[in-house]
């Protein structure tokens, strides 16, 4: 077998393949997720502060709500990578693209059929909450890593029994560990179940003796409570308020119908987000899933077991987020693969040419919107040398859906390459941000080192502002112009905050504008109209530098 053959065959082609169609999307800040600024701010903080356990937000505030290796993972990215968009996002793409092979190291222990790996790891490669969640700077993408890291020790230990090698109990305890050091409790609860399932499970029960491997357990245990016992040395028990707060109290619904509607939503998503896979699977699901059941009746077992506890554990929430099913997609996927592959044992669904054909379509037009969007507004050459790559992929997957070949991958390729196409839509609307635009002013229009940046409005905005700008200028959030002290001579805020400020007081000038994307038929009337400066001026999203005026000396 060939190299590339291997790589068709291998996790190695859905590694790439995500990396490399996913990276433009996420690496820059096309889609900004409010949430990310508690872990890009906190980590430009440890940069200048030289703090690295403690965590703050722009506005100067502690956060405790969420335990510590999520902001080392974007100080990691900050300190290779510069602090940027890529710097704080490119270890989480990684961590996703890391789920892939785990996935199919996973499967290849759990079952003789050499289709199951390749189909599991184009699956779990493919899902849009495991896309999405790559392309962003919060816990959630971590936490499915180090969750799919222990169940591959789980599936070692239920494949060998007593005699499993102790790098699968190194594994399951490990990646509890540092799961409950990115998530907290939800992490702590599925290891406590999957610790209890090898115990107790009907099929292939492990003893205690076995399972308490006491190295493994207790750096497992120290990883997972190190940053709590530092805090508590700090602050004492009070920093744990806020950590149970986010961790149960707001997490946490009590209306009986609340619950239900959670239970049936989360039940739901877990099949439709595995669209379009899961259609080809619909018809006699019941007597394949059975008969995938009792081809390993103690991995799948661990499946449902652990799938069952998530969907549990989020019809408790007080508010539904789909990222909170992600834990268990990876699993989920082998699942799915697996009832595909007992239904269709030496070929592909005849349905699957359509849905490539779908895609596509899908990307085609896609294509054609942003080569609109990008000619009508301007974008540099680079931009259209990417459109150029989206194209001929595309062509590619035209070519090989016309012969035939390679239908598992075609269409795993056609999903990925959407968000690549993607990136050329919303470049004109993002690119170059507004913390890039900030640090383009202040280098034609630079300022005292150590200066005091204030950032006017809501906390959750100042974060691309705060990237933009690095660890050399610190910049502070405050809600309202009486909380800004007089040290503080500079004010970056919106065109709301910025009818605020005394004409007399303030030397304003507009420092950043894109289009805000409310007023997208706006950019289309204004690209036909050949007026698109014009346009952006007038509908575009505007932050203004304020610098305060001196006044004379009576």
């Amino acid at each position: 077998m060939t190299l590339l053959q291997k790589w068709i065959r291998g996790y190695q082609l859905p590694t790439v393949a995500f990396l490399l169609l996913i990276g433009p999307f996420a690496l820059d800040f096309h889609l900004h997720y409010p949430d990310e600024m508690y872990y890009t701010d906190a980590a430009i903080r440890m940069m200048q502060n030289g703090d690295f356990l403690t965590t703050y937000l722009g506005d100067g505030m502690l956060r405790f709500k969420k335990p510590i290796l999520t902001y080392w993972f974007v100080l990691a990215g900050f300190n290779v990578f510069g602090v940027s968009a890529l710097g704080s996002r490119i270890f989480f793409l990684l961590a996703g693209a890391a789920i892939i092979p785990l996935v199919y190291q996973i499967a290849r222990l759990s079952s003789s059929n050499k289709n199951l790996p390749l189909w599991s790891a184009w699956i779990a490669a493919t899902h849009p909450v495991v896309i999405f969640s790559s392309t962003r700077s919060i816990p959630d993408i971590l936490l499915s890593l180090f969750m799919t890291f222990a169940a591959l020790g789980v599936a070692g230990l239920i494949r060998y029994e007593k005699e499993a090698p102790k790098k699968y109990l190194w594994m399951l305890y490990l990646g509890i560990g540092l799961a409950f050091e990115v998530k907290g409790l939800p992490a702590a609860a599925l290891g406590l179940i999957a610790i209890g399932y090898l115990w107790v499970n009907p099929w292939k029960p492990l003893p205690l003796k076995t399972l308490m491997h006491i190295p493994a357990v207790l750096t497992g245990i120290f990883i997972a409570l190190f940053w709590f016992v530092a805090m508590y040395l700090k602050f004492g028990p009070v920093y744990l308020n806020s950590f149970l707060e986010d961790q149960v109290g707001m997490r946490v619904g009590s209306r009986v119908w609340l619950i239900v509607r959670h239970f049936v939503f989360a039940l739901v998503l877990m099949l439709v987000l595995f669209f379009p896979w899961f259609f080809s699977g619909i018809k006699k699901i019941k007597a394949t899933s059975l008969a995938v059941f009792h081809e390993n009746r103690a991995f799948i077992g661990f499946i449902l077991v652990w799938v069952l506890s998530i969907i549990l554990m989020t019809a408790l929430v007080s508010k539904f987020y789909e990222r909170y099913l992600l834990p268990v997609t990876p699993l989920a996927a082998i699942g799915l693969a697996w009832i595909l592959l007992k239904k269709w044992p030496d070929g592909y669904p005849k349905g699957w040419a359509p849905w490539t054909w779908l895609f596509i379509g899908l990307n085609a037009l896609v294509l054609l919107v942003a080569l609109f969007a990008n000619i009508g507004l301007g974008s540099p050459a680079w931009v259209f040398g990417q459109w150029v790559a989206g194209l001929l992929i595309g062509l590619m997957l035209v070519r090989g859906a016309l012969k035939g070949s390679q239908p598992l991958a075609l269409q795993g390729i056609s999903i990925l390459l959407i968000f690549f196409n993607l990136s050329l839509v919303s470049h004109p609307l993002s690119i170059p941000h507004q913390g890039r635009q900030i640090s383009t002013f202040l280098e034609k229009n630079p300022i005292p080192e150590g200066s005091h940046i204030a950032f006017l409005g809501h906390v959750h905005y100042g974060s691309k502002i705060r990237i933009g700008l690095g660890k050399e200028l610190q910049v502070k959030t405050f809600s309202r112009l009486e909380d800004i002290p007089d040290s503080y001579p500079y004010i970056i805020c919106d065109q709301t905050n910025k009818e605020r400020l005394p004409a007399d007081g303030y030397c304003i000038q507009l420092a950043s504008l894109n289009w805000d994307p409310k007023y997208v038929e706006k950019m289309i009337a204004a690209i036909l109209s050949g007026e698109t400066e014009e346009g952006k001026l007038r509908w575009g999203k505007k932050y203004y530098w304020a610098e305060k005026v001196k006044q004379p000396i009576n």
